[in-house]
């Protein structure tokens, strides 16, 4: 059977219909998806809204940047260290 790929505004839909009172039996048969993934968007996403996921979205992605960052500069560093220990 064919994985089915939600957006994360689909399944913060999805999770809301469960926390208006839907049973997550029923959000599963209504939506083709197993009970634990509709449990893993609930430890994944419960309480977001779309703006705080779009948000901490690029939160991630600027953190990851900043991480690539001083990542390259710990390897500059490191190459300019062991340049200078040589002695000519």
């Amino acid at each position: 059977m064919k994985a089915r790929q939600y957006t994360e505004e689909q399944i913060i839909a999805v999770l809301q219909e469960g926390e208006a009172g839907a049973k997550v039996s029923e959000l599963c048969l209504k939506h083709g998806m197993s009970d634990a993934t509709c449990y893993n968007w609930k430890s994944k996403y419960a309480g977001l809204s779309v703006s705080e996921l779009k948000r901490l979205k690029t939160l991630e992605e600027e953190n990851r940047r900043l991480k690539q960052i001083v990542a390259d500069q710990l390897l500059d560093i490191v190459a300019l260290k062991e340049l200078l220990s040589k002695n000519f």
